[in-house]
């Protein structure tokens, strides 16, 4: 089972509310999945993600086809059991990995030649062989087979990227038919608005449950980016889930909300956290810095998180400098709290109306760190 139905939408901004369904449960739109690419979100146990009330989370077909390998699974009865998760799971394809493991791959029109980065066996992955491993995870919504176009590149090679990518999106639709499994397409076309629109117009024929829209955050200017998202937002079919891939910092997830973008995904405030950034609403901290030594306040003395109700700045930063391992499960579980908190913030101020008040506040909060 899966849909997704619009509430509401702000005709000023083009920000939505939705809700998005699947026989595991009900998630409000706007939303953020946190990423769980090897079937665990890293540092943290999936009881703190229900704790956070995080509804759907991110898993990747390519990694956990590598390790513990697709028997492993279905022996298991499936990704929802082995991971001991029982709400919605969203799969990557592994298009993505066609992007970051550029070196280790040879892509071709039938599909791409892996090579392990863990221990160099080569596997052959194509659009068939992608909608076969995420039915055997048996996800609640799956992703089409795509090649993630590098950045910089030509207008020629973006074209062949994107085209190709439209033709696995046909063969993944002609294995997963509707009903079956939810499946999104995903638009490509790099920098190019001209190869994005080609590429939007190539995905509605096939009547895919949900529109993603990949192959940002690789590199291009940000500002880049937004233009082309908005240059796409009224074309972007209403009845159906629109999903921005990898994104992205709190303002990056606000404007974008503004142009009527309900999914996201990004390893930021996990990332982040194991690197010692937090996130507050008054902008990052970088809790290594030597002005949190004696630093009696929590993170955020707004949040209501419970290592910001319990923790000291001084006590999280001793924890970071002498390398323990709690450090990395605090600083995450707050970053997650925060990010769940903003899109919480988001869908309320679509329904008051103080959308951009909000998206001013976070830029400027934000500015002078450089996550805008």
């Amino acid at each position: 089972m899966f849909s997704f139905r619009l509430e509401c939408s702000d005709p000023t901004s083009g920000a939505r509310l939705g809700v998005l369904e699947t026989s595991r449960g009900v998630v409000k739109t706007p939303l953020f999945m946190p990423v769980g690419t090897a079937g665990s979100v890293k540092a943290t146990p999936h009881e703190f993600l229900e704790e956070l009330d995080y509804r759907l989370i991110l898993a990747n077909t390519y990694h956990l086809y590598l390790r513990p390998g697709t028997a492993v699974i279905a022996e298991s009865g499936g990704l929802h059991r082995f991971i001991s998760w029982p709400k919605t799971i969203l799969s990557d394809s592994g298009g993505y990995q066609v992007f970051s493991h550029r070196e280790l791959v040879r892509i071709e029109e039938e599909g791409v030649q892996f090579r392990s980065h863990l221990d160099g066996s080569r596997h052959f992955f194509t659009p068939e062989r992608s909608m076969e491993v995420q039915g055997i995870l048996g996800s609640d919504i799956a992703m089409a087979f795509d090649d993630c176009t590098p950045y910089p590149v030509t207008v020629t090679e973006a074209a062949d990227s994107m085209r190709r990518s439209m033709r696995w999106a046909e063969r993944c639709r002609k294995v997963v038919p509707q009903g079956k499994q939810a499946l999104f397409g995903i638009v490509q076309g790099s920098t190019f608005v001209d190869l994005r629109l080609e590429s939007l117009e190539k995905l509605l024929p096939l009547e895919f449950d949900g529109i993603a829209v990949g192959g940002f955050s690789v590199g291009e200017p940000k500002p880049l980016m937004f233009d082309i998202l908005e240059e796409m937002r009224d074309r972007l079919p209403v009845h159906l889930p629109r999903y921005l891939m990898g994104v992205g910092t709190p303002v990056d997830l606000v404007r974008a909300v503004g142009l009527g973008f309900d999914m996201f995904d990004c390893v930021l405030p996990t990332r982040n956290a194991r690197n010692g950034t937090l996130f507050t609403w008054r902008g990052p901290i970088r809790i290594k810095n030597a002005c949190y030594r004696c630093d009696p306040n929590p993170i955020d003395e707004a949040c209501r998180c419970k290592v910001c109700q319990r923790y000291s700045r001084a006590y999280l930063r001793h924890l970071f400098v002498a390398g323990e391992l709690s450090a990395l499960i605090l600083n995450t579980y707050h970053n997650l709290h925060f990010y769940k908190e903003l899109m919480d913030c988001i869908g309320t101020s679509i329904r008051d109306g103080s959308l951009a008040g909000m998206r001013r506040r976070l830029e400027e909060a934000y500015q002078e760190s450089g996550l805008v």
